[in-house]
């Protein structure tokens, strides 16, 4: 990508970027410092109400959550960074997160810097894996956990949606990830200026260095304590439902399985607001 180009595309991010900020009633924006760098948070909700930290799939961006934290800021005082390392507005430092260990580090950081002792953790994709690591890590320090289309904590992603998404990763464009949302929505409609957001994200110049997922134990996650909410979309490409839905059964000891129809993984969260909410908002109660 040369340089007038690449000017051109972080524009069109940007702009894309503000205008679902734009939508998000009530956010604030917030930075935390860490030794990975400086993390930007949004953040909305009552200062003193129950805190909550949404942590976003892989090159999503935290903006992925605006209808999803407007809603729950009613009741809630919710945070939603930008992944360090990853697309976004964060800024990494001169040492990035290269293991789980760094990020559960990094993570740590951002909730004692938001002066939050303990959080009730949701995630989605990627965010999931990080959120159901942390909360491996730090039991004593999570409330409760919701683990939205979680992908590496169960089981793996779908052989075909990792080869679909190959060609993707290895030579991406706009159009091409344009194409691949497409293709694992099945054609639902997705928030035209997230879409943006995300498409020219993967599309930039230099790639992001995201640590690699390791998936836990099924002794690890058997010892798990915190009471966990798994919702489902029903026609994830990205995902065996099915076999995620048994296996956190079959480990987990306080779970609740939902499974969100005419819902896909890239659907997630942003464009089934009112369902979502209303599943988290009793589980949140």
């Amino acid at each position: 990508m040369d340089d007038d180009t690449q000017i051109r595309t972080k524009g069109r991010f940007d702009a894309a970027y503000d205008a679902v900020l734009a939508r998000w009633d009530g956010v604030t924006v917030l930075e935390t410092t860490s030794e990975f760098g400086v993390t930007r948070v949004h953040a909305c909700g009552p200062t003193g109400a129950p805190p909550v930290l949404l942590l976003h799939g892989g090159g999503a961006t935290s903006t992925a959550w605006s209808a999803v934290a407007a809603a729950l800021g009613s009741t809630h005082r919710v945070y939603a960074p930008d992944l360090i390392g990853d697309v976004g507005r964060s800024v990494p430092g001169d040492r990035r997160p290269r293991t789980p260990a760094d990020l559960m580090t990094w993570l740590d950081a951002v909730r004692a810097e938001l002066g939050v002792p303990r959080a009730t953790l949701i995630g989605h994709s990627y965010g999931a894996w990080i959120a159901l690591a942390y909360a491996l890590s730090h039991p004593e320090r999570v409330n409760r956990l919701a683990l939205l289309d979680p992908s590496n904590c169960f089981s793996g992603l779908r052989t075909g949606y990792v080869l679909r998404a190959l060609p993707m990763l290895l030579r991406p464009n706009e159009s091409r990830v344009r194409r691949f949302i497409e293709w694992e929505t099945r054609g639902r409609s997705v928030d035209p200026d997230w879409l943006t957001v995300y498409a020219l994200g993967a599309a930039g110049s230099p790639r992001p260095r995201v640590v690699l997922p390791k998936r836990p134990s099924t002794a690890a996650l058997g010892e798990l304590r915190v009471p966990t909410l798994i919702a489902l979309a029903e026609d994830s490409r990205a995902i065996d439902t099915d076999r995620v839905a048994a296996a956190a059964r079959g480990t987990l000891s306080d779970v609740r399985i939902e499974v969100l129809p005419d819902s896909s993984h890239h659907t997630l969260p942003g464009n089934e607001p009112g369902q979502l909410t209303r599943i988290l908002a009793e589980f949140l109660s």
